[in-house]
């Protein structure tokens, strides 16, 4: 048995043992008594009675050792900026920042929701609520003002910090009427909005005893010592929000202690990174893999982690390459969407910058296609370690682990189960396990390991439904995926088993869109289906049915209506739902009962066989969508 595999066998069969030794990575203000409480199954509890704190794992414990060395490099190509803060700078940067959110009333328990984007305030923010005790909820830049406002009405945050805008490929996002109108829209708005000004938005104007300028308050705190709020280790650290097959998104609820040693050992054994060096993850702090690999897990391992604002072909293709080059990076993360599109530019960019101090390139967020993973493997001359993992997880599920002994690569898998996930493939039929190279559902016997989420927010019974019954017989976690396990062990993911999509690694349900393109006063019923693409993996594709068809009777008619759709979907979610197409047939296949027929829209749509259609009430339908779909 190798290495890692006996890691993983003790952590399965030797588990409070396990994790009692993993747990001496990071600092306990008090130990705990008890490693796992799992008195009410599948709720788990780790590290009862311990008290620590996230922000002082990440910054506070490293000033003895480690003061002077880098701990944040922001680095803007959109601004043409670069800043660095040491351990010491960052530590007064984010105290500073706790006692502004503080003077306006926020302590340990409270929610403060991030509306911000790709600048150092937005990781003072996170780690100054971790400090105070205090739950933020990020949301991602992107999103828009109706999905802003479902987030703020679900967590109920007292505080929103925001920026006058974020850029994006040169072009300005202004923040603040974005703001204005999920305030509007909430039932439940925050009194006050913390503002960081960027002067990027000319138009810019703060309300009168709403808006707080972020810039003189920190002037007027700056020195300021706030104390460390010590958490028990269950203890929510934040509110990360994820689609689901349900217009309303899920609040993943984070522990605290469980996920400070989780990430602490993902650190050195999946990412073999070590203290002193540079990691640089180039997604966003919006989305988990930013929580986890920009923020929190670099910093609680010592290292130096790298916030990168802009796009990875502006100015050219090579930047991201010439900043692992510059800053000597040693572990970056990346996601299969951005490599492809590096694929498509000069493989000249690839060659001009010293990649010698890099060891492995991570990527994550959607299934990896076998061509781009050898592409990428061979054209950077490094190892390209595809791993899997959700928001739910909060940190690898599937992957190698280069920390423990050397990775042994194979395109287009994941890798194997990580230490403390009991991960079962089993047939959908009948719950039994899937034989080599058989599909099945990827599933995690709980408890689930430290870290991943503890329960939805405000709502266990959504928790336990949503994720715990896919097998009635079994309480067993559902990913929701279909992988496959070869004659080795190594896994591969298949894609979803709901109607959830994967957009550029990013999770869109289906019902939400639907219900955006809905709100189109012609749109009298939609199916939307995600369905592969070259570069993002899916994307959304729209069958509607209008209810006034002489406003798609001509071309230009229909071409308008496509676009007032998109729009639609636009106002409601933000550009990053907004579906590849809008074709209008004038009704969707569905069985006798009234089930739409998604997996066969879909598979029409990817040019594969529909499957079996004899339940199908009006066969016509499917006429009409091979008609639209040019077939």
């Amino acid at each position: 048995m190798g290495a890692c595999a006996e890691l993983h066998r003790r952590s399965i069969h030797d588990r409070e043992a396990f994790w009692a030794e993993e747990a001496r990575r990071i600092h306990w203000h008090r130990r705990f008594d008890t490693v796992l409480e799992y008195s009410r199954p599948p709720f788990a509890r780790w590290f009862v009675d311990g008290e620590t704190n996230l922000c002082y794992n990440a910054v506070d414990r490293h000033l003895a050792d480690r003061g002077d060395q880098p701990a944040l490099i922001h680095i803007s190509t959109e601004t043409g900026t670069e800043k660095t803060w040491t351990y010491r700078e960052l530590h007064a940067a984010v105290n500073t920042m706790a006692a502004v959110i503080a003077a306006q009333g926020v302590g340990r328990g409270d929610r403060v929701l991030l509306y911000m984007p790709m600048i150092p305030e937005a990781v003072f923010a996170m780690l100054a609520c971790a400090r105070l005790g205090a739950v933020h909820s990020v949301v991602f830049g992107g999103f828009a003002a109706a999905s802003c406002a479902s987030r703020i009405d679900d967590a109920k945050p007292k505080l929103l910090v925001t920026a006058d805008a974020g850029l994006r490929g040169g072009r300005a996002i202004h923040y603040q009427p974005l703001v204005n109108e999920a305030l509007r829209l909430a039932q439940h708005p925050p009194r006050k909005v913390l503002v960081v000004n960027r002067g990027i938005d000319p138009d810019f104007r703060p309300l009168a005893g709403r808006d707080l300028d972020y810039a003189a308050l920190a002037r007027e705190h700056r020195g300021a010592q706030v104390p460390v709020a010590w958490l028990e280790s269950n203890e929510p650290s934040y509110i990360l929000y994820t689609s689901g097959t349900t217009g309303k998104p899920k609040g993943v609820q984070r522990d605290t202690g469980g996920y400070a040693v989780a990430l602490a050992a993902s650190m050195d054994y999946l990412y073999a990174g070590k203290p002193g060096e540079t990691m640089f993850t180039t997604s966003d702090v919006g989305w988990v893999v930013g929580h986890s690999y920009i923020v929190y897990g670099p910093l609680i391992h010592g290292m130096t982690t790298i916030l990168y604002e802009g796009l990875p072909i502006r100015p050219d293709a090579g930047i991201w390459w010439k900043i692992v080059a510059e800053k000597k990076v040693s572990v970056m993360f990346s996601s299969p969407t951005a490599a492809r599109v590096l694929k498509k530019q000069d493989p000249a960019y690839l060659k001009q910058y010293d990649l010698s101090s890099l060891r492995h390139l991570f990527l994550a967020g959607e299934p990896l296609d076998e061509p781009t993973h050898r592409w990428l493997h061979e054209a950077i001359g490094k190892p390209v370690i595809d791993h899997y993992w959700q928001t739910e997880t909060g940190w690898p599920i599937l992957s190698l682990a280069p920390g423990i002994e050397p990775a042994q690569v194979k395109y287009g898998s994941p890798g194997f189960p990580v230490f403390g996930y009991d991960l079962k493939l089993l047939r959908e039929s009948d719950a039994t396990e899937a034989a080599p190279g058989e599909k099945g559902v990827l599933t995690i016997r709980p408890p689930l390991p430290p870290g991943c989420m503890s329960t939805v927010w405000g709502d266990d019974e959504r928790f336990v439904n949503t994720y715990f019954r896919t097998f009635p017989k079994q309480l067993l976690y559902s990913t929701f995926d279909w992988g496959l396990r070869d004659a080795e062990g190594y896994t591969f993911i298949l894609g979803r088993t709901d109607d959830v999509i994967n957009v550029a690694g990013h999770r869109i349900g289906t019902r939400e869109i639907e219900e955006a393109v809905q709100s189109h006063a012609n749109i009298a019923e939609v199916a939307v289906v995600g369905v592969a693409d070259p570069v993002k993996g899916q994307m959304p594709l729209a069958f509607a049915v209008v209810k006034d068809q002489s406003k798609i009777d001509t071309e230009e008619r229909r071409a308008q209506q496509e676009q007032e759709v998109l729009a639609a979907v636009d106002h409601h979610l933000g550009g990053i739902a907004r579906p590849k197409r809008v074709l209008f047939v004038s009704l969707l296949p569905k069985t006798r009962s009234g089930k739409l027929l998604r997996r066969s829209l879909q598979a029409l749509a990817e040019g594969r066989d529909p499957g079996d259609l004899t339940t199908i009430e009006d066969p016509a339908a499917l006429e009409q969508i091979r008609g639209v779909l040019g077939q």
